[in-house]
């Protein structure tokens, strides 16, 4: 399956369980891996006729910006679930990580892959 990858997108949203969670937004690294239809899309050289890597970009500062989740599973679940919805993919792989969000961890998160 041929697949377009957006890597290291940073973003800030509510998100957690503990109260100061919910006041301050928190950064987040997002990695999204979105399976592509099929081989036609690729050969027309249209945009419209493949997925929107811009869009979907968009879609997601949007989810981000109008929904709060505790908990970063429920946060890539609801992603996955436009990525396959909204945009056709069959399938997708996605990581979702809180920056510096512990004394002396880089980074913690949860990864899934989700099929239509």
């Amino acid at each position: 399956m041929d697949v377009i990858f957006i890597k290291a997108f940073r973003a800030e949203t509510l998100i957690g369980i503990y109260e100061w969670e919910r006041k301050v937004p928190q950064p987040l690294e997002i990695d999204i891996e979105i399976g592509i239809p099929g081989k036609e899309e690729l050969a027309s050289d249209d945009i419209a006729d493949t997925i929107d890597y811009g869009k979907v970009v968009g879609r997601v500062r949007e989810a981000l910006a109008s929904h709060s989740f505790s908990l970063l599973e429920s946060l890539a679940e609801h992603l996955a679930q436009i990525v396959l919805a909204e945009f056709g993919s069959p399938w997708v792989r996605l990581s979702v990580a809180k920056i510096d969000a512990m004394n002396g961890v880089k980074r913690l998160g949860v990864r899934m892959e989700r099929s239509a």
